[in-house]
């Protein structure tokens, strides 16, 4: 196999049809079904199944696909970095993160890279920090901010702070700190479970004996707010997210009982060695921002890892 096959087999994949790749490519169909032909033979396994509504990748073509992801990024890595030996920083830099920090970050990151770095185009893309996580293993991003420190050895993670979380209720003047025994015994909205926060709420539940049973699961961290400032319930969600409405009165948000209830936020990428140019940059642009961000008290709730 060659980069180019390796090249077509992933536009297959994602088009979901030999007919549109070879549009996106502008490759004959029948050139297409004969690279693919030589790569099952040379692999002596199918790598795609096929049925009425196009073309899946069988295991062995999700295996294929994830490692070919790889290969092609690591040749735009090398690419990259002789490129800009001798001149100013260029190439793509893709950066995955969840939404709630993409809210605080994205602007003020994007708007620093293209006044020190205009040669560098940043694409910036929001998830569930668990598919976040999956995009970096499988080559989408090419650094990601998540909220669990990787298992993956292949995979470097930087700390970047520690979030401080609330219980957050409608207005009642109740000032005490905050328990796992309160939130259990409420009617709590959460997120799903394929959500970060979720997870670590369920554990921390656990670890102390209780758990969790929500009324409602709401994976929108705006609409758990306005679901609970009509009444609907309680919840746990960062100071940060909540401290607009904490200020106007429209929800009351209390810490738990010291040591308090935090999470740690991590920038995650490649390790450094496989890292082009153009990536470390925006990951030092990124941790720089963020450790100037928890100084200045622009972060609520955030205190240096």
């Amino acid at each position: 196999m060659d980069l180019r096959q390796l090249r077509y087999f992933i536009e297959i994949v994602e088009q979901g049809s030999l007919s549109r790749a070879g549009q996106r490519l502008h490759v004959a169909q029948p050139a297409l079904s004969i690279h693919l032909r030589n790569m099952e033979a040379e692999l002596g396994t199918p790598l795609l199944m096929r049925s009425r509504n196009g073309v899946r990748p069988t295991e062995a073509g999700d295996i294929l696909l994830r490692h070919a992801r790889l290969m092609l990024g690591e040749q735009t890595r090398v690419e990259d970095e002789i490129r800009n030996l001798a001149r100013e920083p260029r190439g793509e830099v893709r950066l995955g993160m969840p939404g709630t920090i993409s809210d605080i970050l994205a602007v003020p990151l994007i708007e620093a890279a293209t006044r020190l770095y205009p040669g560098i185009r940043l694409t910036v893309a929001e998830a569930m920090s668990g598919f976040v996580a999956d995009w970096l293993q499988d080559g989408r991003v090419d650094l990601g901010v998540l909220y669990q420190h990787p298992e993956d050895p292949g995979l470097q993670a930087t700390p970047l702070l520690r979030e401080e979380l609330l219980l957050i209720s409608p207005p009642d003047g109740n000032s005490a700190p905050a328990s796992f025994a309160e939130l259990a015994a409420g009617r709590v909205i959460l997120p799903s479970q394929a959500h970060g926060l979720r997870q670590m709420l369920d554990s921390r539940a656990a670890a102390a004996g209780l758990v969790l049973s929500p009324g409602l699961e709401v994976d929108s961290y705006n609409n758990i707010k306005i679901l609970v400032a009509r009444g609907a319930g309680i919840s746990v969600l960062p100071r940060n997210a909540v401290e607009a409405e904490r200020r106007n009165g429209t929800i009351a948000a209390r810490p738990f009982a010291p040591p308090g209830l935090w999470r740690s936020v991590y920038l995650v990428g490649r390790t450094r060695g496989a890292a082009t140019l153009t990536t470390a940059l925006i990951h030092d642009l990124l941790t720089g921002l963020i450790a100037d961000m928890v100084t200045d008290g622009d972060w609520a709730g955030a205190q240096p890892s």
